[in-house]
């Protein structure tokens, strides 16, 4: 009987998402892994053990990749082919042809150079008030989207040369125009200079025209009926998230959010589109502290936290900026929880980091003046960016209330009882061999 994995992080991003998906790939012997949101901006790191281990930060291709299954992006994904193909070019150095086992749905969004270009110059418009985008130029692929429709470029256009290159010279003078809003605001510096170098070459739409076809020429772009074919495999898929929940871009806290919905929204739509009746398992995936990379509310982050938990994989970004890290934060799980819906089971990860702590400390509520806080209203009003931004504000003037935990088994259950949800895959570290199911799973 078919199966499916629904996985979707907490958080603000950086929960482990790729070591837990790798890790339900080989514990269920998944054939197929589904992104069913984001874009080339997800960076899900794999780590296999053995005496030749292997690493790679996943973006596009699915985290379960190096345990053999395949990949699907949904027409959800917005598709980067320039970054794809270095990620392949990575993964056959892993003796992996990740493209042979590729699906692209024909209907997904594809980022061009000259959104990215837009994005970036955006964001160094704004200086110190960045609101902490990785870069990839999605929020301007999507505002061109909701623009001008079908005049954008889609992963079926990439056959089509004629249409790739009329598309192309339309996104180009459509964000050079944004680019000339922007320049009397632009910084003059060489990297200003740099990020409008696409939207002022005019060769740029004839040399994507041919690397597009390239990238045409090793991908398998199929039509939309074709992940309902997946669904009706006996088997079992997994569906891999991008981002967290407390970025979505209606429930997130403006304007540090991204444009894409981080919700499980895309996962169930495309259950019921399929006409899915077989098992599904909604897991939410949290650390066992909070992290934020970027600017935008982190209400218990803690400078000496961040010291004592450096991470490896995410460090100092060149537009995110700075990697932060603070105590548990059961209010704001308990508003990714309401937002996302029920879940079925918690993946708790790094919880080997904290045995490196003196202490633990846990925030079930916050100081708000004279008043403690311990939920987060969602807004009355769906994609209400005015209650979003609101809620940001406040949230700035809210303090942790800091508990003490004795042990990690009592902090695990208090965040199983916090959020009512029972804990059912624990990770003591990056690898697949150092998680393990708990609470009655089976494999």
């Amino acid at each position: 009987m078919p199966r499916v994995y629904l996985t979707v992080d907490l958080g603000f991003g950086d929960a482990g998402k790729g070591s837990i998906v790798d890790f339900l790939t080989r514990a269920f012997e998944a054939h197929t892994v589904v992104r069913y949101n984001g874009g080339a901006q997800a960076g899900h790191r794999v780590v296999t053990a053995g005496v030749q281990p292997q690493a790679h930060v996943f973006a596009q291709f699915g985290s379960g990749t190096l345990a053999g299954a395949a990949t699907h992006l949904s027409r959800f994904m917005l598709l980067d082919p320039l970054a794809m193909v270095e990620e392949g070019k990575h993964l056959q150095a892993l003796g992996v042809d990740a493209f042979q086992q590729t699906t692209i749905d024909e209907q997904a969004l594809v980022v061009t150079p000259f959104q990215r270009a837009v994005n970036r110059l955006k964001e160094l418009v704004r200086g110190e008030r960045r609101h902490g985008s990785c870069g990839m130029g999605i929020g301007e692929t999507m505002a061109d989207y909701l623009q001008h429709g079908e005049r954008v470029l889609f992963a079926s256009d990439l056959v089509r040369p004629d249409v790739l290159h009329t598309k192309l010279r339309f996104l180009q003078a459509v964000n050079a125009a944004k680019a000339r809003e922007l320049q009397p605001n632009l910084p003059d510096s060489a990297q200003a200079a740099h990020e409008q170098e696409p939207l002022i070459g005019g060769d740029w739409p004839d040399w994507l025209v041919d690397d597009y076809g390239d990238f045409a020429r090793q991908a398998r772009i199929v039509p939309g009926a074709y992940l309902h074919t997946l669904l009706r495999r006996p088997g079992t898929i997994v569906f891999e998230g991008a981002q967290g929940v407390l970025l979505d871009e209606w429930n997130g806290f403006h304007p540090h959010t991204t444009w894409s919905t981080t919700t499980l929204e895309y996962a169930d739509r495309l259950l019921r589109e399929a006409g899915f009746t077989g098992d599904v398992t909604r897991m939410g995936i949290t650390r066992t502290y909070t992290t934020r990379h970027g600017p935008g509310p982190l209400v218990t982050e803690d400078t000496a936290l961040t010291h004592l938990l450096p991470d490896a994989a995410n460090g100092l970004g060149a537009w995110q900026r700075a990697f932060r890290v603070g105590w548990l934060d059961l209010v704001m799980l308990r508003y990714a929880l309401d937002v996302v819906g029920a879940l079925d089971q918690l993946a708790v990860t790094c919880v080997d980091r904290l045995a490196e702590l003196p202490e633990l400390q846990v925030c079930r509520r916050y100081r708000y003046d004279t008043f403690t806080v311990d939920r987060l209203a969602r807004s009355p009003t769906p994609r209400s960016l005015d209650y979003q931004e609101q809620l940001t504000r406040n949230l700035a003037g809210c303090r942790p209330v800091l508990e003490r935990v004795p042990d990690v088994p009592a902090l695990l259950a208090l965040l199983a009882a916090g959020l009512r949800v029972p804990i059912g895959l624990i990770s003591m570290g990056p690898t697949a061999e150092a998680k393990c199911l708990i609470g009655g799973s089976d494999t």
